[in-house]
């Protein structure tokens, strides 16, 4: 077979931009990276599929640092780097994607697998990759002469027509094994699986629950097996699931939330190939509707416990865990297909607010639900106020959905491939700020070895600075990306302050000559601010830049089950937590204290001990605002809220730090304001 390597692939080499004024820099604000640059020999996707302004690097080109760093490393040593000494779905005999016939073959060694591989390959870790290749190679193995591969029993269990759906999932670990190792054998396989796809009826491709709501995931494999063997069939599979799946083109399909984190995405994905404008726009217009009804609180998730619900929209409703990650990964896709800021914003606010809540802070043991007000975790039914019947607030790393227990590690490992990306003018994007180290080349033929080191302790601090080593002298453009909620940006480079006049949601472009020992530093200036919910009673949250503050409630942690390895948690409020915010006056910012703890940034910052920030505010204990009999935080009261209580000064700390919290808070009735009877 012949295939087709681009420039993007193995070994990625971006062609800078010429200019003639070669030493000048050149600082400007653009709302997306362009697309279409003449002279410029990069692509990052083949005729006819449309040109993308951003793609990621070679996997492995990236290191990160830091905080990020920590918990990645925590995710090896706890549930999902171990998993297979507890989980039955990891046990190699009997295995389906080992053995056709065996028993256990659905989705969970491939959730599992995907996020492990990922794992090992931006950590460098040579144990995990040579297990990720075990996998692999077995699971090539097991591929038939016409194309099917993994277990039989898939191959016919939707009455009579195929179970695709768990095939993604290997696909995407297949896609990152090849881009880290560069193995011919995958795009054989996979041209094979595909060629034996394209032979299937239309309808094939909405059979199942499943498969038809998530064949996008499906449709993004095929585009990039096109980029790498310009085999023009596959452009037509492509039409024919896009046509024959779940419709979310005109409409949100489906109400399960992880249906959702990962399918609404998938009108864009295929505006890659049909490059008609509402594509693109169905994608963002999914997400508005979604979020505009379920999720009108803080946090990034939304309430879905494990359907949106019609009237469940407060924050006690939770979000799955494989949603928090399926979401957090669509905000990436989608950052590449269409340059838009926004996404990586989006991506943000779940990966610091909501994902390391989901978690121990050992990364030992996961709830099934993660929600942005709930206060007491403890292993009790919640049904009906939560969908599902059973134990969906503890910590456990046994008794937890098995979704969860084995997609979950795709969370932090995914971010951390994300923080650099390529442009298609040549260039460089910091598109999630973390410490970290970028190591590439750019110049075409002539290529220049380069290495940004980016030191941060975003988002805990807003300075990002950035020292590059070159080989030698080379121009291109360095794009940073501007939050949307950055209101001046401050640039300096080598001691000399730059202009800028950023603007929320864009890109700052540097273009110069960069120079070995060059130093560009980034700050980006945080400020509290509110945030009002009136679609949820009107309730309010904190923010300071990216962080979203919760209060901060004791805990009390109760061992009830598991082993002394593999312990199961409740945990309980110590503090009283139904307090009102006392907001008043113009100036609200003002009444805020912010307060910084002195010395390095903590490994593990995400704990209530370990917080280095924290918010000083007003408040007012609501009496008649309880748990209710199910161990639920109450509805939210419609604000504002009359107290006759003390006030009081309470802590706030960053939401993703607090197991317990309460982040959307009532406003307390004021002087100026009329109070509303308390429900």
């Amino acid at each position: 077979m012949k295939f087709h390597m681009l420039i993007l692939f193995p070994g990625l080499i971006l062609t800078p931009f010429v200019f003639t004024a070669a030493e000048e820099t050149l600082v400007r604000v653009v709302d997306t990276p362009a697309v279409d640059v003449k002279g410029v020999a990069t692509a990052f996707n083949l005729a006819p599929l449309g040109p993308a302004p951003i793609a990621r690097l070679p996997l492995g080109s990236i290191t990160p640092q830091g905080w990020l760093r920590h918990q990645l490393e925590l995710q090896v040593l706890g549930m999902h780097g171990r998993l297979a000494e507890i989980s039955p779905f990891l046990k190699w005999e009997g295995n389906g994607w080992v053995d056709p016939n065996g028993a256990a073959g659905w989705e969970e060694l491939p959730y599992w697998l995907r996020g492990y591989g990922d794992l090992g390959y931006v950590l460098k870790d040579e144990k995990i990759i040579q297990e990720t290749r075990h996998w692999i190679a077995a699971i090539l193995a097991t591929q038939q002469a016409d194309g099917w591969f993994g277990p039989r029993g898939l191959r016919t269990s939707l009455e009579g027509k195929p179970d695709m759906w768990p095939h993604m999932l290997v696909l995407d670990a297949l896609r990152s094994y090849y881009e880290y190792s560069g193995d011919e054998k995958v795009l054989s396989f996979m041209l094979r699986y595909a060629r034996w796809q394209n032979t299937l009826p239309g309808e094939s491709f909405s059979a199942g629950y499943w498969p038809r709501m998530r064949f996008g995931d499906n449709l993004e494999t095929i585009h990039w097996l096109y980029n790498r063997t310009g085999e023009a069939w596959l452009l037509d599979l492509a039409r024919k699931i896009h046509e024959n799946m779940a419709d979310g083109t005109s409409d949100v399909p489906n109400w399960h939330n992880v249906n959702i984190a990962q399918g609404f995405r998938e009108p864009a994905v295929y505006w890659v190939q049909a490059r008609q404008t509402p594509f693109l726009a169905a994608a963002e217009r999914n997400y508005q509707k979604v979020m505009g009804i379920y999720g009108q609180f803080p946090g990034g998730g939304f309430a879905g416990d494990e359907n949106c619900r019609p009237g469940h929209v407060d924050p006690r409703q939770g979000f799955e865990t494989c949603g928090i990650v399926e979401f957090m990964r669509s905000f990436q896709i989608l950052t590449r297909i269409s340059g838009n800021p926004i996404w990586a914003d989006r991506c943000e606010e779940l990966a610091f607010n909501t994902l390391p809540a989901a978690l121990t802070p050992d990364l030992k043991a996961l709830h099934y639900l993660t929600a942005a007000n709930m206060v007491q975790l403890d292993r009790g039914n919640k049904a009906p106020g939560i969908q599902n019947s059973g134990t969906m607030f503890s910590y456990s790393p046994l008794e937890v959905y098995r979704c969860c227990q084995h997609n979950h590690g795709i969370g932090w490992p995914y971010y951390a491939e994300e923080l650099w990306l390529a442009t298609a003018d040549g260039g460089l994007c910091a598109s999630l700020y973390a410490a970290s180290e970028v190591n590439t080349k750019i110049g075409g033929k002539s290529a220049t070895e380069i290495r940004i080191v980016e030191k941060t302790s975003y988002p805990f601090d807003d300075t990002i600075t950035f020292s590059f080593d070159v080989e030698k002298p080379i121009r291109f453009p360095l794009y940073l990306r501007m939050p949307g909620w950055v209101r001046e940006a401050r640039l300096t480079l080598n001691g000399t302050e730059l202009s800028t006049n950023a603007r929320p949601l864009s890109y700052l472009v540097i273009q110069r000559t960069w120079q070995k020992g060059d130093q560009l530093t980034l700050r980006l200036p945080m400020q509290p601010g509110v945030r009002t919910w009136a679609k949820n009673k009107d309730s309010v949250s904190i923010d300071l830049g990216p962080l979203t503050f919760s209060l901060k409630i004791g805990e009390r942690w109760v061992r009830y089950g598991g082993t002394d390895e593999w312990p199961e948690w409740e945990v309980f409020p110590t503090t009283a937590w139904n307090y009102g915010l006392i907001l008043e006056g113009e100036d609200l910012v003002g009444s805020m204290k912010l307060e910084r703890r002195s010395g390095p940034l903590p490994p593990q910052p995400f704990t209530p001990e370990n917080v280095p920030l924290s918010l000083r505010v007003k408040a007012r204990k609501i009496p008649q605002w309880k748990l209710d009999r199910f161990g639920l935080v109450d509805l939210l009261p419609q604000s504002p809220v009359a107290s006759q209580e003390p006030e009081e000064t309470v802590t706030l700390i960053p939401m993703g730090a607090a197991r317990l919290r309460i982040s959307a808070f009532p406003r307390i009735a004021t002087t100026s304001a009329q109070p509303a009877e308390a429900q």
